[in-house]
C-alpha cells in the first residue's frame, strides 16, 4: 500500500509553485508614481494677497531689462508664475501694468488721454494744459508727475521704457490733425516740450510769476501755444 502511494506521488510530478508578483511600477512607493514628488508638477501661483505685488515686481524687472515694447502680458505672467488671466484680472492692459509698476497709479496717462480724445479739435491745446496742471495740483498724483518729468529729462538707458511708453501710449495716440489721420511725431514732441518746461518752471524751479498764476491763467497763456503746435502747418511754426 505504501509502495503504491509513493509511486503515485512520483508519477504526479512536482507541485507547481505560484510566483510572487513583482511590485508594480506605479505603486505608491515608486518614484515614478503619479503622486510621487518626482512626478508632481509645480502649479502656478494662485490668486492671493501677494499675487498683484508679484506681478508688479515681474513687470518692473522685465520693463527695465527689455523696454516697454518688447514685454507682453504673457511674459509678465510667466515670470510671475501666474496664469495670464490673473494679470487681466488685476490690470486693464499693458499700459496699466506699466503705470502701476514703473510710475504711480494716480498718474494713469491713458485715462487722461481719453479726456483729450473727447475734446473738440479747437480745444485740444487748452485741454492738455488743464489736465497737466490738474495732475500737478493733485497731492496724490504730484509725486508721480514729478517722477515722470524727471525720468523724461534723463538720458540714461535705464529710462528707455518710460520714453517708449510715452511715445506708444500717450504722444502717439493724440488725435491727429492731418488728413491721413496720423499725428506728426514732431507735433507731439513740441507739445511735450512745452508741458515739461511748464512743469519744471512752475512746480520745481517755482519761478514767481508762474508759481503764483492760476490754472485758468496758465491755460489761457500756454493753451494757444500747444494748439498752434497741434494744428498749424509745420512750415509756419517759428
Amino acid at each position: 500500500m505504501e509502495d503504491k502511494a509513493a509511486q503515485a506521488s512520483t508519477t504526479a510530478g512536482p507541485v507547481p509553485v505560484t510566483p510572487v508578483p513583482e511590485p508594480s511600477a506605479t505603486s505608491a512607493d515608486s518614484p515614478t508614481s503619479p503622486g510621487s514628488p518626482s512626478r508632481r508638477r509645480r502649479g502656478r501661483r494662485p490668486a492671493g494677497a501677494d499675487t498683484r505685488a508679484q506681478i508688479l515686481a515681474s513687470a518692473r524687472k522685465l520693463f527695465a531689462e527689455r523696454g516697454y515694447d518688447a514685454v507682453s502680458l504673457r511674459a509678465i505672467a510667466r515670470d510671475a508664475d501666474v496664469d495670464p488671466a490673473l494679470v487681466h484680472h488685476y490690470f486693464e492692459g499693458k499700459p496699466a501694468v506699466f503705470t502701476a509698476s514703473m510710475l504711480t497709479a494716480q498718474v494713469n496717462p491713458a485715462r487722461r488721454l481719453a479726456v483729450i480724445l473727447q475734446a473738440p479739435h479747437e480745444e485740444v491745446g487748452a485741454t492738455v494744459v488743464r489736465l497737466f496742471l490738474d495732475l500737478w495740483d493733485d497731492p496724490e498724483a504730484r509725486s508721480g508727475v514729478r517722477t515722470l518729468l524727471q525720468l523724461g529729462m534723463s538720458p540714461e538707458e535705464s529710462l528707455r521704457p518710460v520714453r517708449e511708453f510715452l511715445v506708444a501710449e500717450v504722444l502717439g495716440k493724440l488725435p491727429a490733425s492731418g488728413p491721413d489721420g496720423v499725428l506728426d511725431p514732431r507735433r507731439a514732441q513740441l507739445m511735450a516740450s512745452q508741458l515739461m518746461g511748464l512743469g519744471l518752471t512752475r512746480y520745481m524751479l517755482r519761478l514767481p510769476a508762474l508759481a503764483a498764476a492760476s490754472t485758468e491763467d496758465l491755460v489761457a497763456w500756454v493753451g494757444p501755444t500747444l494748439q498752434r503746435y497741434y494744428e498749424q502747418p509745420l512750415g509756419q511754426l517759428s
